[in-house]
This record gives C-alpha cells, sequence and structure tokens, in this order.
C-alpha cells in the first residue's frame, strides 16, 4: 500500500503552505492520488477549486495507515482536471458543487446534474468567470424499476421550523426501495463573501455557516489563519477554546438524544435532555457572554475570558449534568418501546462509513475511530485526557450510545480544563505576513471533522476560502442507511444523523 508521503515527494511542494503540506502535481499524479482513494487506500476530506487569477483544483487527503493529511494540487489552464468521482463516488457532489461555483470542468464526471446551482442564481460560476444565469428546470431524480414501486416527495419546506432539502422516496408498500436527496435551497455564498474581507469579517461568516457548529466552524477558520501566519496561540486561548467546543458539543449531543427519542414517540426523555441543553447554553452565556459562543473564537485566541463566576457556573454545570444524565440513560437503556425503534433501524455498514470518510457519531457508530482531536499535530488538546467511543452495529441506537459516551467525555474534559487553567494573554498578535500565505486546518466539530483552507494576500485579506462540514460525507450515508426500511422510521433515522443543510449549502 502507497504512503501518502510517496505522492508528496512526486510533486512541487508550496513553502508558503502552513498546517500540513501542500504539492503541486501532474494530472498522472493526480490521477493516481483519485484511484488510490477509489481502493480505500486513502480518505477524502474535502476537493475544491479556484477560477480567478489561477485555474487549479485541491484534494485534502488523509492518510489513515500513517497518519497524516496533505493537500495535492493540479493547475488546469484550460479549464478542466480528471473527474474524482469517476473513481470514489463521495467526490460527485463535491465536484457537482465545484463545477457550479468555479465553472471548472471535472472531465469523466459519472453525474452531471445541477447540485447547489437550481438555476435561481443571477449568473453562473459566482467563484469564477461570471455567466449568463442557468435556466431553472426540473430536476432528474434518479428512478428505481420494479413491479407496484410508487414515489414520495417530501419537501423542500417542512412541517417543522427546520431548513430546506427536498427527499425524494420510492416505496414498496412501506418500505423504501431508494431514497434520493436534493440540497443547495440554503447555499448563501459564504465562500464569495469572503474573497477580500480582512481576518476578522472572514471569521465571523465562517462562525455563521451553521449555527449548532459556530464554535466548530470559527475555530477551523481561525486554525487555518494561524497555520497560514505561523502564529503560536496563547496556552490560556488554546484552553478556553477546547473548553467551547466541548461545551457546543455537550449541548448538541444532549439535544440530540432528547430529539431522537422524541422522533421514536418518547417525548419524556425528549422533554430532560432539553432541560439539560438549555442548562448547558445558559452556562455558556454566563462564562463567555453569549448562549451559543458565536465570535467568541477569533484568529490569534479567543476574545472573552472566563471569569470567577463563569467558572462557578460551569462547576455548577457539571455537577447537575453528572447527577441528572446518568438516570436518563437508564430510562433510554431499560424502555422496550423505545429500544424496538432505534436496534437494527438504519445501519451504515462499517465497510460504507470508511469508504466515505465519515467521522462523528456516524463514523464511530460504524467503527470508524477517526477523530480530528488525534491526529498528529493537534495540538489543541495535548495534555488532556479523553477516550473516543467506538462501535460496530452502525444502527439509529449505536449513534444515540455514541453521543452517550462522548457528553461523558465532554464533562471530563471541561473538569479537567476548570482544575488547571493556566493565565496569560487571550490572543497573539496578528501581522500581514508581507507576503502571500496559505493555510489548512482539521478541527473536531460535534458531527465529524470539519476543513477549512485560506489563501490570504500580502495584507493579509482572505483571496480564497474553502470550508468543507461534515455533512458532506454523511448526507449520502442518509441515504444508504434508509433503504430497507419503513417509511415512518425515516424521521428518526434523519434525527440520528443530524446533517447540517447549511453547513452543506455554503
Amino acid at each position: 500500500m502507497p504512503a501518502l508521503i510517496d505522492l508528496l515527494l512526486e510533486g512541487r511542494r508550496v513553502a508558503a503552505h502552513g498546517g500540513w503540506p501542500r504539492v503541486r502535481v501532474e494530472p498522472a499524479i493526480w490521477r493516481f492520488a483519485a484511484e488510490q482513494l477509489g481502493t480505500g487506500h486513502w480518505t477524502l476530506l474535502g476537493l475544491w477549486g479556484e477560477a480567478g487569477e489561477r485555474l487549479a483544483v485541491h484534494l485534502a487527503l488523509l492518510d489513515e495507515t500513517q497518519p497524516g493529511a496533505a493537500v495535492v494540487s493540479l493547475d488546469c489552464p484550460d479549464g478542466r482536471f480528471p473527474s474524482v468521482g469517476q473513481y470514489h463516488a463521495p467526490a460527485l457532489r463535491l465536484e457537482r458543487a465545484l463545477h457550479e461555483l468555479t465553472g471548472l470542468e471535472p472531465e469523466g464526471l459519472p453525474d452531471r446534474r445541477p447540485w447547489l446551482d437550481h438555476g435561481r442564481w443571477d449568473r453562473r460560476f459566482p467563484l469564477g468567470a461570471p455567466g449568463p444565469a442557468r435556466e431553472e428546470a426540473p430536476y432528474a431524480f434518479l428512478q428505481a424499476e420494479g413491479e407496484q414501486l410508487h414515489q414520495i416527495a417530501v419537501g423542500p419546506v417542512h412541517a417543522g421550523i427546520i431548513e430546506p432539502g427536498q427527499f425524494r422516496f420510492t416505496a414498496a408498500g412501506e418500505t423504501v426501495v431508494r431514497l434520493e436527496e436534493r440540497l443547495g435551497y440554503v447555499h448563501r455564498g459564504v465562500e464569495s463573501l469572503m474573497a477580500g474581507t480582512d481576518l476578522a469579517r472572514a471569521a465571523q461568516l465562517a462562525g455563521r455557516v451553521s449555527g449548532d457548529s459556530t464554535v466548530a466552524c470559527a475555530l477551523a477558520f481561525a486554525q487555518a489563519a494561524e497555520a497560514a501566519l505561523g502564529l503560536e496561540v496563547p496556552p490560556r486561548a488554546r484552553r478556553l477554546r477546547v473548553l467551547m467546543a466541548e461545551l457546543e458539543r455537550l449541548a448538541n449531543h444532549l439535544g440530540d438524544i432528547g430529539a431522537v427519542c422524541n422522533d421514536a414517540a418518547f417525548a419524556l426523555l425528549h422533554s430532560h435532555c432539553g432541560v439539560l441543553r438549555e442548562r448547558v447554553l445558559r452556562a455558556a452565556d454566563g462564562a463567555f457572554g453569549h448562549r451559543l459562543l458565536r465570535d467568541r473564537i477569533v484568529p490569534g485566541g479567543v476574545a472573552a475570558d472566563l471569569g470567577a463566576d463563569g467558572r462557578a457556573a460551569l462547576a455548577a454545570l457539571v455537577a447537575e449534568v453528572r447527577r441528572r444524565f446518568p438516570r436518563l440513560v437508564t430510562l433510554f437503556d431499560e424502555t422496550p418501546s423505545l429500544r424496538d425503534r432505534t436496534v437494527g433501524t438504519g445501519i451504515v455498514a462499517p465497510a460504507l462509513a470508511r469508504r466515505f470518510g465519515a467521522g462523528g457519531f456516524v463514523g464511530r457508530a460504524s467503527g470508524r475511530g477517526f477523530d480530528a482531536r488525534r491526529l498528529p499535530g493537534q495540538t489543541l488538546y495535548e495534555g488532556l485526557a479523553f477516550e473516543v467511543p467506538v462501535l460496530e452495529t452502525g444502527d439509529v441506537d449505536a449513534r444515540v450510545w455514541i453521543r452517550i459516551r462522548e457528553v461523558e467525555q465532554s464533562l471530563a474534559l471541561i473538569e479537567q480544563i476548570l482544575a488547571a487553567l493556566p493565565d496569560g494573554p487571550l490572543a497573539a498578535r496578528i501581522e500581514p505576513a508581507g507576503e502571500a500565505r496559505e493555510g489548512v486546518s482539521l478541527v473536531e466539530g460535534f458531527r465529524g471533522d470539519l476543513l477549512a483552507w485560506l489563501r490570504l494576500d500580502a495584507e493579509g485579506r482572505v483571496v480564497r476560502c474553502h470550508l468543507r462540514d461534515p455533512s458532506w460525507f454523511q448526507w449520502p450515508l442518509l441515504e444508504a442507511a434508509i433503504e430497507g426500511n419503513i417509511v415512518a422510521d425515516f424521521p428518526l433515522c434523519n434525527k440520528s444523523f443530524n446533517c447540517s443543510y447549511a453547513g452543506h449549502d455554503l
């Protein structure tokens, strides 16, 4: 099995790139990398393009056997590049989006249907050379053949107060034969809005990509900027960043556990978990001045300190969750009607989770134990002890249990930080590098690993920034998980994934 380092030796190293190596390669090496993804030797972390002054595509790769990560780049002066999706299915949606944003053409792409551009934009290729708007046309959902099949269209507008997305079910009676998603309804042009802004403004935009992951998105952006500029974040700021990240993880996991139970018609657990989630949000507000911790992580460090009252609020929170949460876990485990709905429902096979590089509770429930917090070179969690829970069954039940165990780990991490929070400054001073610089970062959000890559000009303004939410590789697995289940179990499966619409659509 070839190592990623072998590929790096074949390319031209970009010296101004921080975080991981970036190399420029020839088309043959690009194809080789795509083939390695297709055979499962490496894992896809991201795929994006540039179509301004330079025409290029970039591939972020993970070698889990070494382990190590790198960015591989291919110049495409004619606007074309060999499709990765023809070798590796997880790249299909990324390439469809890349084409619509930049106009770069993936040659050999098996699926040419539009993805983000629904024909409602005022122009085509907003990140490249803009062209006339694409005409709106009916979306060609894939067909399933067989006797007595019927289709059920759901969305894009839903009954609840949730983001829009369209789901097309093909079913035989109550059994789902095929599910296909159509997303892109929440596209806001975040990457276009970032171009030309300063770091402070771009950091604010990053924190608004997906509201429930504002800490993770802001942290990924900040770490990419720090990697580009060679900044060292002060120790106190690093610990406060971890504290915020674990509070965000805690709040979301508590909310999701309750919501899954609610979709299985067990509202009692939903109510109790909702109370605990509210306690987390209030404690975060008391500690850092914002319930969701928005704009609290900035390039160079953090924008809010933790005082004595905040420490007391967080200590009281940990004590309350430790007292109340175990009884809720017991209730979940010992309610037969609830277990009947979750056990064996919505299974993601371990091989499929590995193929898609699924992170977070989706991947760990299906045997993939990758956690970006433990990637070599990640220093944020140095000196902190935590475990990464992994199960193999890959069903709704397993995804709930992974969340339960991660709640326990987050509580332990918060206790460790409160017991030994170093003194010192909250941020490093940021100075323009005087030359163009680039950086990349991978952080562990509550859904899984989140990628950020950016290029800065000599004055420190953002030339190009790309953010990749974990949902890009989890939405397709939801389609696989629901196959063979009944239509009525879709809300349960969907909530057990809890993919982001806004984080995906950007």
